[in-house]
């Protein structure tokens, strides 16, 4: 079969894009995992906090958190455990389905993430203050484009 430089050159710019992305994200999660660390928390418990904000005040059953969750986390159980042994969550059985547990924010997870609302959002405006809005708008768009297409 013979070469097609064209192929090449598409699946170079796919690899060079997806390589880029990582990167980026790598280095945007560290600098945020560094502030998160300050208030006791790593970036998978803060996600878990706002999602379960979210929920309010019904909660979410444990699966609909792990379904909801930025990056995936193979052992949400545990991560709810401890998350549940510093009074940041609570869960519950369903009183119709026992085999469904509930999860909520308690008073301590919420006002812990209402702490974080400033800094996280000034450390995002920090982050990108040197791209230009229409980029960002333009970046958020492209790339929420590629998160539905990879659900396809």
């Amino acid at each position: 079969m013979p070469h097609d430089p064209r192929k090449t050159a598409v699946l170079s710019l796919a690899n060079q894009v997806f390589i880029s992305l990582l990167k980026a994200a790598d280095s945007l999660t560290q600098d945020v995992e560094g502030l998160l660390k300050e208030y006791g928390l790593t970036g998978t418990q803060y996600n878990v906090l706002r999602i379960l904000r979210g929920a309010e005040p019904q909660g979410l059953a444990c699966r609909e958190v792990g379904a909801r969750m930025i990056s995936h986390d193979p052992d949400m159980t545990r991560l709810l455990d401890r998350m549940e042994k510093r009074g940041l969550i609570t869960r519950e059985r369903g009183e119709r389905d026992r085999r469904v547990v509930r999860a909520r924010a308690t008073r301590a997870g919420l006002a812990l993430l209402k702490k974080l609302d400033d800094p996280v959002r000034l450390r995002h405006e920090r982050q990108f203050r040197d791209v230009p809005a229409a980029q960002l708008k333009l970046l958020a768009q492209l790339l929420d484009q590629l998160a539905v297409r990879m659900t396809r």
